[in-house]
């Protein structure tokens, strides 16, 4: 070939793969720019919070809950924004998107007809919105679907059969519609979450999902397992011969009665010896040994390694032993409703005691009853009020009752000791699970643990505030948010800052109170909120309030997390232990908002302890039947996501 010949050869296959380039470069601009049309047009139709996109900034992958990949939009993540009004035509246009999650706000109207384009779609959360008609059928052509959740909207008509179409479905959330009509057979092998619960359905629950939980099915009239038979036939077919008993049953079940009658007969004839024997030794002349009740202090530091109580048993023994405990106008523990009796003052005088922590109102120990029983006994300190208001508020606290907060079971008073009895509760507190061990032994708090703690307390306080306006707790923080075994969260303390000498300069070192308190002894509703908030940024931030200085500039913790938020919103507020759990993003990001929304400087400016339980159930119900992504179709579990800085950046 001819050096000529050559050179117009070479310059023909460039120009070709410089044509070939132009045109690909040309259609995926031209891709993204379709992705971005429909965004604006997204943007523009929704009202609420703003969506906070440079729209000057020509890329959409910068933009707020938007993510791409290949240079195409793949997720579009809005929880929780605030938007209202209808979605409008055009988001079918983002062909490639995967994940679309637009829960909890205030959409209404029907699904525009050409989210049946998405293709590609895999996870589809619409929950906890105003939608409304029908459940529309061009959602069946959306074949990839993996996870839809339809749930908390106003969605009415018929559940389709053809649901069958989505044969990838493992995930379908339609409680709390309109819906009606019966279930339809659903032959989906891979439906493993699912739940139709509080709508208006009827008949027979197919065989194919009886083996769901019960309260995936409740608050319709349907019958069948797992719920009641229908027409008095058990949906089990067989199942009927299973449940009769058989003879040897039957005898077996009298048997046990009549031993448990008679081991209940031994123990009340056990009781009553007990108890003349007691009375009988009452007639002993010389002086009650009070000393019995002091712990010597090497058995104590045995006991409480270390923790001990120097002056419990003591201390009570001194202010008791004048003869008050015995005397014909004897002071007694006064119970209250219920509680059984099962101890009284000199036994509690007899106990062992370990301190378990000194608070705002005085010193809290467990006493260990020689019956092997412990209680916790709070020793009050600063009590200004009368015998009589005294008397009258705690049994006013006494009355409470709630699942949430620690009962007060009794109490007793004097001149010199003032004591309460609760029950007590074996895990400690949440400020000693949180900032207890840091070291490499430690466990880390996950996320379904912390927002079922934040939960807890918030029905609590909740329930506090119901009781009336002047009702509030007072000193809420997390060393007053108890644990049980399982760890449920239990209110403690409540009902006490009235007890409390005047405070003219407040303490604001626990970083707890409210900016507008000037006297412990007053604590509004709205105060008890703001320091409910400063309790869900500690367990979100894992930061006691103590210890949030930051760089020595004494910078308080709404404030810091305020700070970081200003700009954009990034993993820096979170604690480390709540990053590995990349699915719950969305809610860490809704219970971060509500927190700053309940430290609002102006107390007119926060939500009710009512509106924050009802927000906390709504997150968490949505944290136990929502998404738990599969390793393959999340990408954030390999991702430090950045909540409000566009696309995650990786680890």
């Amino acid at each position: 070939m001819k050096p000529q010949q050559k050179k117009k050869l070479e310059f023909l296959v460039f120009l070709v793969t410089t044509i070939v380039l132009f045109e690909s470069w040309s259609i995926v601009n031209s891709d993204l720019t379709s992705d971005r049309i429909a965004l604006e047009a997204l943007r523009k139709a929704v009202g609420g919070r703003s969506l906070l996109w440079n729209i000057s900034n020509g890329n959409p992958c910068t933009w707020v809950g938007v993510f791409c990949e290949r240079n195409r939009v793949v997720e579009l993540r809005l929880p929780a924004m605030g938007l209202s009004g209808r979605l409008p035509l055009g988001l079918g246009n983002l062909t490639e998107l995967q994940s679309l999650s637009l829960r909890f706000n205030a959409l209404s109207g029907p699904i525009p007809a050409d989210i049946g384009n998405l293709a590609s779609l895999r996870n589809l959360y619409l929950q906890g919105n105003l939608f409304s008609g029908e459940i529309p059928e061009f959602l069946f052509n959306l074949q990839n679907l993996i996870r839809l959740n339809l749930a908390h909207n106003k969605f009415s008509g018929v559940i389709s059969p053809s649901f069958n179409k989505l044969t990838r479905l493992g995930t379908l959330y339609l409680e709390e519609n309109q819906l009606n009509g019966s279930i339809p057979e659903l032959n989906l092998n891979s439906l493993d979450q699912f739940n139709v619960s509080f709508n208006n359905l009827s008949g027979p629950i197919p065989e194919k999902l009886s083996g769901k939980p019960a309260n995936s099915f409740l608050g319709n009239t349907l019958c069948g397992k797992p719920l009641i038979p229908c027409n008095g036939t058990s949906s089990g077919g067989d199942d009927d011969d299973d449940n009769k008993l058989s003879g040897g049953a039957i005898a077996g079940i009298v048997i046990g009665c009549v031993i448990g009658l008679l081991l209940i007969l031994l123990i009340l004839i056990f009781l009553c010896r007990k108890k003349r024997t007691k009375e009988g030794g009452v007639k002993d002349t010389g002086e009650p040994k009070h000393g019995e009740a002091e712990i010597p202090r090497e058995k104590a530091v045995a006991q409480s390694g270390g923790n001990v109580s120097t002056g419990f048993a003591g201390t009570v023994t001194s202010a008791v032993a004048k003869g008050e405990a015995k005397s014909s106008g004897a002071k007694s523990l006064v119970f209250f409703g219920n509680t059984p009796r099962v101890f009284d003052l000199e036994d509690l005088l007899r106990a062992s005691a370990e301190v378990l922590g000194k608070g705002t109102f005085g010193t809290t120990y467990k006493a260990t009853l020689e019956m092997g029983v412990a209680v916790a006994v709070k020793r009050l300190k600063d009590v200004t009020v009368s015998e009589r208001e005294f008397r009258e508020k705690i049994e006013a606290v006494g009355k409470i009752n709630h699942e949430n907060l620690v009962p007060l079971r009794g109490y007793y008073y004097n001149k010199d000791e003032k004591l309460l009895v609760y029950d007590y509760m074996p895990m400690g507190s949440l400020s000693a699970l949180l900032h207890g061990n840091r070291g490499a032994g430690r466990t880390p708090l996950n996320w379904e643990t912390r927002s079922s703690i934040a939960l807890g307390a918030a029905r609590a306080v909740a329930h506090l505030h119901s009781q009336g306006q002047a009702t509030s707790h007072g000193n809420i923080k997390s060393s007053n948010i108890l644990l049980t075994t399982s760890f449920e969260a239990r209110v403690s303390d409540f009902g006490l800052a009235h007890l409390a000498g005047p405070t003219p300069t407040p303490n604001r070192i626990d970083g707890y109170r409210a900016p507008e308190v000037t006297d412990a002894r007053k604590v509004s509703q709205k105060a008890d909120v703001y320091s409910f908030g400063i309790l869900l940024l500690e367990l979100l931030t894992g930061k006691a309030p103590t210890h949030s200085h930051l760089n020595d500039e004494g910078v308080d913790l709404p404030r810091w997390v305020q700070s970081v938020v200003k700009d954009e919103w990034t993993s820096e507020v979170f604690d480390l232990e709540l990053l590995r759990y990349q699915n719950v993003e969305d809610e860490m990001v809704q219970l971060l908002q509500l927190a700053i929304n309940c430290t609002a400087q102006y107390p007119d400016n926060r939500p009710s302890m009512a509106e924050v339980k009802n927000q906390i159930e709504e997150l968490c119900r949505s944290s136990s039947q929502d998404t738990r992504l599969d390793v393959e179709d999340d990408k954030s579990s390999q991702q430090t996501f950045s909540v409000h800085s566009g696309a995650p950046s990786s680890t």
